[in-house]
């Protein structure tokens, strides 16, 4: 794979996919229909996967891909694929809250080792360079051209004071229940894959998903978060999350910096 290829690809898309999103976001209306999991989905998720998916495919035709909105890809079988989420929080998407990404991953053997977040409506930017070093990008986000980046690194947590952050659409009791093992300083909520991003910049130390996920939910920020530094396991028995699965479906699991002492389910 043409890492270095791969990174400009993959940013310049997610920009473009950006700007069509939040095109449609702008709108007073916007037609919201459900699939057949009952999740939402609008005419940005359909928008931005037909820049993604196209330009994908045109940029790398021998590489597998695996999208969300195109059910077709989700019997693809391989340990080397781009997988994509192009409207990553459709939830926080349609109640306008911002926390919504456009997530793009490549995974090899199993393991994210590429990815771009990008949160058009938070003008934040994260992604693995072609080395595999985690960034962020601040600046104008120029199609063409990278911006003034830094490097990302997890902490060095403080086991008695955790930052920890969850989900805004998905908190229970159960994952409560977790957090409450822990010695947590704050907490913090955040919608889609910015939770893997804070983990990565040592915003926070510790999220737990005690919840369904899919791979294109996770990929892209575990990506991210693997090239600060940090780590995403199996919440039953604290193995790493793998990739390629059987219908690419996740089990419950924990994104951590390292230092996190790390507590059974």
């Amino acid at each position: 794979m043409d890492y270095e290829k791969l990174v400009v690809e993959m940013r310049r898309l997610a920009l473009e996919a950006g700007d069509k999103i939040m095109e449609i976001y702008g709108q007073d209306d916007f037609e919201v229909k459900s699939k057949s999991d009952d999740s939402p989905v609008t005419a940005a998720d359909e928008a931005a996967d037909a820049i993604i998916s196209d330009g994908l495919r045109a940029a790398f035709p021998d590489v597998l891909l695996v999208t969300e909105e195109q059910a077709a890809t989700h019997t693809a079988k391989g340990d080397t694929f781009l997988i994509v989420d192009p409207l990553d929080g459709t939830k926080e998407f349609v109640h306008r809250r911002g926390d919504f990404t456009v997530n793009i991953a490549l995974v090899e053997g199993g393991v994210p080792t590429r990815g771009v977040v990008y949160a058009p409506a938070k003008s934040r930017m994260f992604f693995t360079q072609a080395d595999g070093q985690s960034v962020e990008e601040t600046g104008a986000f120029a199609k063409g051209q990278v911006g003034e980046t830094k490097a990302i690194s997890v902490s060095n947590p403080d086991n008695t004071a955790l930052m920890v952050v969850a989900s805004k659409s998905h908190r229970d009791q159960a994952t409560d229940d977790y957090i409450g093992k822990y010695g947590v300083r704050d907490m913090t909520s955040a919608g889609s894959s910015l939770k893997f991003c804070l983990v990565a910049t040592g915003e926070a130390d510790l999220y737990p998903r005690l919840g369904r996920t899919m791979e294109w939910d996770t990929a892209a920020g575990h990506a991210v978060l693997n090239g600060a530094g940090g780590a995403v396991v199996r919440f039953d028995d604290l193995t790493p999350l793998a990739y390629g699965k059987e219908d690419f479906a996740n089990p419950f699991f924990i994104a951590h910096a390292p230092g996190v002492e790390l507590k059974a389910g």
